[in-house]
């Protein structure tokens, strides 16, 4: 599903080039739930931000579902990406104008699914992470662990065939983070593939590989 060939990204500082990715070389197949870990400055959100396909300044080669992203132009790794790829974010990035609801109907917007669908599933979703009680109102009316679940909502209402996750459960208490990453799971034993940047050994048990950065190389995959 992923490959990436000598993938390199750097700042142009004061003294010269400070990388904060050098030569990464990763394949992650279809189903796979890997769990990407490092030390803080690592580069393990830079390399999800990259594979999210919201970063285009690097080098190197990136196939994702057989399309060469290095070589798309801008519209058409757009397309890609909404079409195929749910995000959590560690700081929500949620839409503030907008209610909780339509937070959640704009994935599915990009799916050309019909509006009475589109209704229907929304409130199945709301319904299943217990917000039905929130989707009126904005996101500045939530707590951090409340927006943090509409987040993961968000994520995975279109069934996309694979979630990038920036500590997914950094914002929860111990029982909803543990709800997250059991759902988590079972969306991957159902066939999602799941890229996730943690800090917690616990989270990284439920993949099934580890793949360690620090200063930007992978050490240990």
């Amino acid at each position: 599903m992923i490959t990436l060939r000598n993938i390199e990204k750097a700042f142009e500082s004061g003294v010269g080039k400070t990388f904060v990715l050098r030569r990464v070389t990763i394949d992650v197949k279809p189903g796979e739930f890997v769990s990407v870990m490092g030390p803080s400055g690592a580069g393990k959100s830079t390399l999800l931000h990259l594979l999210g396909m919201h970063d285009s300044a690097w080098t190197g080669e990136y196939h994702f579902m057989e399309q060469p992203i290095h070589k798309l132009d801008k519209k058409r790794r757009m397309e890609l990406r909404n079409k195929n790829i749910g995000f959590v974010f560690q700081s929500y990035h949620l839409l503030d104008n907008m209610t909780v609801y339509e937070n959640l109907e704009i994935p599915l917007s990009y799916r050309d699914i019909k509006k009475s669908d589109r209704e229907s599933i929304v409130c199945d979703i709301l319904d299943r992470f217990q917000i039905v009680g929130k989707k009126d109102l904005f996101p500045n009316q939530l707590s951090g662990g409340q927006q943090q679940l509409v987040g993961v909502a968000r994520a995975v209402i279109a069934n996309p065939r694979i979630i990038l996750a920036d500590e997914p459960t950094g914002n929860l208490h111990s029982d909803q983070g543990k709800e997250i990453m059991e759902l988590f799971k079972r969306l991957n034993e159902a066939g999602t593939t799941i890229v996730q940047v943690t800090h917690s050994e616990i989270n990284a048990t439920y993949g099934d590989r580890v793949i360690k950065l620090r200063d930007g190389w992978i050490v240990n995959d």
